[in-house]
């Protein structure tokens, strides 16, 4: 009996370690996307504010706009 019990304390310990492996690969993974994820964000930032400016400069240059009460 104390044979089978040593068996399965080997078989929780190996499992135990491929979690850990697993889940260290996780944060990982989830470091790099957050990284990723605000890299985007800033991108999508400059380029919000690059469409305004050229729709600003070009609001002149629009003939039959309607006007702003409309």
């Amino acid at each position: 009996m104390e044979k089978d019990t040593e068996e399965k304390i080997i078989q929780l310990e190996t499992k135990l370690a491929y979690l850990e492996d697993f889940l260290n690969q996780l944060q990982a993974v989830a470091v790099e996307n957050s990284a990723t994820i605000e890299k985007l964000r800033e991108e999508n930032k400059l380029m919000a504010q690059k469409i305004r400016d050229i729709s600003d400069q070009m609001e002149g240059d629009i003939p039959n706009r309607k006007p702003p009460h409309y």
